[in-house]
């Protein structure tokens, strides 16, 4: 999934694997998140709130999963959110750059439907596949 050669990589910290069903909006100060999915399907949402960044107040949607495994790096001021869609609940493996710090989190959360943010996260865009859990954009 990653090595330490890898152009990504820039410390291990932790690895944890989530259940994901949804999670709204958030984002670090300091922490890269490195999502790999497992299993099912997962929308990752990527709102970026970078002024310096060329993409700055642009969205990024992902569908990643069966059949579409692929690794995503969420920066450091990237809001971020999921969902899993299909069937199943997702299995998500993060592979954090910075351990958990319960005494001073870098956890910023913000409500999914937050007026600063132009998505919706009611919008349905595809379907599902004779009910396989398999997704059709």
């Amino acid at each position: 999934m990653l090595c330490c050669e890898d152009e990504v990589f820039e410390q291990f910290e932790q690895v944890y694997l989530m259940v994901a069903v949804v999670k709204g909006w958030h984002h670090h100060k300091r922490q890269t998140d490195i999502f790999i999915p497992v299993n099912a399907m997962l929308k990752l949402v990527f709102y970026d709130s970078r002024e310096d960044s060329p993409t700055y107040g642009k969205i990024n949607q992902f569908v990643i999963g069966e059949p579409n495994p692929m690794l995503v790096t969420i920066p450091p001021g990237g809001v971020h959110g999921f969902k899993a869609i299909g069937i199943k609940p997702a299995y998500l493996i993060n592979v954090p750059t910075e351990p958990n710090n319960y005494q001073e989190p870098d956890e910023f959360r913000i409500p999914p439907n937050d007026p600063s943010i132009p998505y919706d996260w009611s919008l349905r865009e595809g379907s599902l596949d004779n009910g396989k859990g398999e997704w059709r954009p």
